[in-house]
């Protein structure tokens, strides 16, 4: 057998392997379950007791598989599961106000990927006076980072009253996150699964902003411009070109990608009706209302009520598995209805 044969089928069995696992554990709760029904009889008091309440427990565990893990193992494996991922958060409405809570943001999800030993780093930033954010990349490495952290794409507002604010009145501010999926391969190259090196315009220039002389006296800045899609891409945040000229390459593969996967979904009815609304940039997708201690998603109306766990990264969980299961629960009903066209 081939090397990539030897892969594929590697792969495979370990695809397999959540499905052999429940498979397993449903043939052992149901021996189990058998193996109580006679003691329902035993004529110790104590013993049928015990019986009936472990009976019950079987049998509630056996309904869970039927109800939710066998259905759940329907969802097709997911083709960014080993992905990391890139968060690009840009200020909307708001003025100041939408600055620094892109700044706010943006401390969520580094201490969101420290807590999952996932590795964070802000590849490129603009900072205001102030303390806030008109934009920032950030580059979260972790395997699955991105199916996780993939339902943050949309149009998150906060309602607040401004440090600046001497009338009490809350505002409204936005920020839009795009997060897009990240693989390993950085480096541009010929025969690229997503472009062509002939359809990608490299320009280079002197970087603007705080850096000293190095950054006034040299052109390490550099852009991209994918010219079929017309996708642009500029880095000037590392010390030299080439590592600008690979960060940049590695944001144009993340945004292709992205292109290509919801595509992909719209082309795909399994999962169409959830990613493609979410994958909406100029959706609403959740507000912070601080003056409540709330935080809500409007995607599954799903409201938490302590705001600080959420801004502190705890909290967040809560929300990316209710969108999981949402999304699960939508392919799991697409998967169904399919099944039923084919009859």
């Amino acid at each position: 057998m081939s090397y990539p044969e030897d892969i594929a089928r590697a792969r495979q069995i370990k695809d397999l392997e959540p499905l052999h696992e429940a498979w397993t554990s449903w043939v052992k709760t149901k021996e189990s379950l058998l193996d109580t029904l006679p003691l329902l009889k035993d004529p110790d008091v104590t013993m049928r007791s015990l019986a009936k309440d472990e009976f019950t427990a079987l049998k509630d565990s056996l309904s869970t598989y039927i109800s939710t893990t066998f259905p759940s193992l329907l969802v097709p494996p997911s083709q960014t599961q080993t992905f990391s991922a890139l968060l690009e958060l840009k200020a909307g409405v708001g003025g100041s106000e939408a600055t620094l809570f892109l700044a706010d943001l943006m401390r969520v999800y580094t201490r969101y990927a420290n807590s999952r030993a996932w590795r964070a780093d802000v590849i490129q930033s603009s900072e205001v006076m102030g303390g806030g954010m008109r934009d920032a990349i950030i580059e979260i490495k972790g395997e699955g980072a991105y199916d996780v952290l993939r339902w943050e794409t949309g149009v998150h507002r906060v309602q607040r009253v401004p440090a600046t604010e001497a009338s009490g009145r809350v505002h409204t501010s936005t920020v839009a996150i795009i997060v897009l999926p990240l693989s390993e391969e950085a480096e541009p190259s010929g025969d690229d699964c997503l472009f062509k090196m002939e359809d990608v315009r490299i320009e280079v220039m002197r970087a603007r902003g705080a850096g000293g002389q190095h950054v006034n006296k040299t052109e390490s800045a550099v852009r991209l411009t994918h010219t079929p899609t017309g996708v642009t891409v500029s880095m000037q945040d590392e010390r030299s070109q080439h590592q600008n000229k690979r960060r940049a390459f590695q944001v144009l593969r993340a945004r292709l990608m992205d292109l290509k996967f919801t595509k992909d979904i719209a082309d795909r009815r399994a999962t169409r009706q959830n990613l493609v609304r979410t994958a909406d940039r100029s959706e609403k997708i959740r507000t912070y209302n601080y003056a409540q201690d709330r935080v809500t998603d409007h995607r599954i109306g799903l409201s938490l009520m302590n705001l600080q766990s959420f801004m502190e990264g705890s909290g967040m969980q809560e929300f990316l598995d209710a969108m999981k299961r949402n999304w699960e629960q939508e392919v799991m009903e697409e998967v169904v209805n399919e099944g039923n066209l084919r009859r």
